[in-house]
């Protein structure tokens, strides 16, 4: 028996299914079933959405969000051998857990879940930051997703809160900060999975604002943030060069020092630069 539900601890799921972790996919796992419970807990209250997790391997995160009460989970797991032990979960919670075998970078979610939706997963590693970045700049906002309950590394999760003048801030703190509340909300040492990581993770609860925290044109911003922190040594006058013969001006019109560099920028300066570099394109 498990804390969280009648289904065989993970630990026996795995060695009956032969499911060690493979370093190629990414694969972590999470066997503390209290852990997966708590995680889940993070996401909110779950009743009355439907889940989408990606690369619930042994599915302990799984059991977590149905324990938890999710009213349907979306499940999409790469990994075949993985599917007969999320199967006996599917069997265990009749109706409420739907399996897809495939790449989470390919298969479309949305013709398998109704809103209102939440997203909750312990992401593969090597597809994780990929992931976060396609969530968090869809051509429409608000998004599909009412909140994202994702585990990272560590250092990925403290790039994704950082703030201005830190070491971790850049390109990804500003497209989670402008559309999101974001925080750590639980990390993680290295030896609660198998195989034990070379480094801490953390969980990141990101929850979807209305509208963006500033007005801007999303692919402006993008272009902008990409091309200043590409080039995070240099000063915003030549970083930025590249994006409009006149962007000194624009800079300090939109309250930047020319001489500033991307770290120093905040979000709402990113932002009003991105309305005047638009603003300035037009008249052009």
């Amino acid at each position: 028996m498990s804390a969280i539900d009648s289904l065989p601890p993970l630990r026996e799921v795995i060695a009956r299914h032969d499911l060690r972790a493979r370093k190629q996919l990414g694969q972590n796992f999470l066997l503390d079933l209290n852990l997966t419970a708590r995680i889940a807990r993070a996401a909110g209250d779950l009743t009355g959405s439907d889940v989408l997790e990606i690369g619930p391997g042994p599915g302990g995160l799984t059991r977590g969000l149905l324990a938890e009460g999710a009213r349907h989970v979306l499940a999409i797991e790469k990994d075949a051998r993985a599917i007969p032990a999320l199967q006996e979960i599917a069997d265990a919670y009749p109706g409420r857990l739907t399996i897809i075998q495939g790449d989470a970078l390919q298969v479309d979610p949305l013709a398998h879940l109704t809103p209102p939706i939440r997203i909750a997963a312990n992401l593969p590693y090597n597809i994780g930051t990929e992931l976060l970045v396609r969530w968090l700049t869809p051509a429409d906002w608000p998004p599909f997703w009412q909140s994202l309950t994702l585990m990272f590394q560590k250092e990925v999760a403290q790039r994704i809160v950082a703030r201005p003048g830190s070491k971790a801030y850049g390109r990804l703190a500003l497209l989670a900060q402008w559309r999101c509340d974001a925080q750590i909300v639980l990390t993680l040492p290295p030896q609660a999975f198998v195989p034990a990581p070379k480094v801490e993770s953390a969980v990141v609860q990101l929850t979807a604002l209305p509208a963006p925290r500033y007005p801007a044109d999303a692919r402006v911003l993008s272009e902008l943030t990409a091309a200043a922190f590409n080039q995070r040594r240099k000063m915003l006058r030549a970083s930025l060069r590249s994006v409009h013969p006149e962007i000194e001006a624009l800079l300090v019109a939109s309250g930047i020092a020319p001489t500033a560099r991307a770290e120093e920028v905040g979000l709402d300066r990113f932002c009003a630069l991105a309305r005047a570099l638009a603003a300035a394109r037009q008249v052009a």
